[in-house]
């Protein structure tokens, strides 16, 4: 078993700066890949970003040249840092670990609890 824990949510005004992190318990083959996930109400959940564990990376559309993944491997930690943040970027963010299926799948084993985040107009 794998425990993600996420923190550094809150609210922040628009144009403002959040770092999120995902620290877990224990790295195992099956959780080499962490993505950052979020929801927001009555909407499907959406991808955020990725990392292997090669340090390799992936955004969705809507957070390129914004959000930055990155990862400390000593400390079996990845951050978020979320740039130019919009009122749509509110969501529960939840980050999720996993191993990579084939080049372009992905399943996730292991999920954390999430961590709110609001963007004021």
């Amino acid at each position: 078993q794998v425990l993600l824990t996420e923190s550094g949510g809150g609210l922040v005004q628009a144009g403002g700066s959040l770092r999120l992190s995902c620290a877990a318990s224990r790295r195992t083959a099956n959780s080499l890949v962490t993505g950052w996930f979020r929801q927001a109400p009555g909407k499907e959940r959406e991808f955020v970003a990725r990392i292997n564990w090669s340090g390799d990376t992936a955004y969705g559309d809507s957070v390129k040249g914004r959000f930055t993944i990155s990862r400390d491997n000593p400390k079996n930690t990845v951050f978020l840092q979320m740039n130019s943040l919009q009122p749509e970027d509110t969501a529960v963010y939840y980050c999720a670990a996993g191993a990579m299926i084939t080049a372009t799948r992905y399943q996730y084993n292991y999920w954390g609890q999430g961590t709110q985040v609001t963007v004021s107009s």
